[in-house]
């Protein structure tokens, strides 16, 4: 018979192996993902971004601002801008023909804030995998501690 504990602490490691279990899964099936995100530089400011992406995975990109300096490096062959200045509105799409890393370094030059709105493919996180076993071996153990419960109770259980 197991005990309430025992049973409580193998629901709660079975959940945690199906979600460890699901991640692993889904960034097999879908090896990249889509990030919708907005940013904001300050006046005299700098920022740069980095966006690792797979082969032809397309990129987005849009600043608004008064004035401002763009530096871009995309790996391989891919679009590469010198250090240059812009101003008002810039509106930038490539495609990563080379799996790789596109960096990119903005300085706010204007007198006013800068809205940067990006849609960019980018592969997962290296370390993911890694992260997804802890989660998994996790889940185990703590199925194992339950379990080992149930064969006798330690001392202050």
């Amino acid at each position: 018979m197991l005990s309430k504990r025992a049973i409580i602490g193998f629901a709660i490691g079975i959940l945690i192996l199906v979600g460890g279990g699901y991640s692993v899964i889904d960034k097999w099936i879908n090896p990249t993902i889509i990030m919708n995100e907005d940013f904001f530089i300050e006046i005299g400011k700098s920022q740069s971004f980095t966006i690792p992406a797979p082969i032809s995975a397309p990129q987005h990109m849009k600043i608004i601002g008064d004035a401002f300096d763009l530096k871009l490096q995309s790996p391989g062959d891919g679009l590469q801008i010198p250090n240059t200045s812009y101003k008002k509105e810039l509106s930038l799409d490539w495609v990563h023909l080379k799996d790789g890393e596109t960096k990119i370094l903005i300085q706010n030059t204007g007198k006013s804030e800068l809205e940067i709105t990006s849609t960019t493919e980018q592969s997962h996180n290296p370390y993911g995998f890694t992260i997804d076993l802890m989660v998994i071996t996790t889940g185990m153990v703590i199925i194992g501690f339950s379990m080992g419960f149930t064969l006798r109770k330690p001392k202050g259980f």
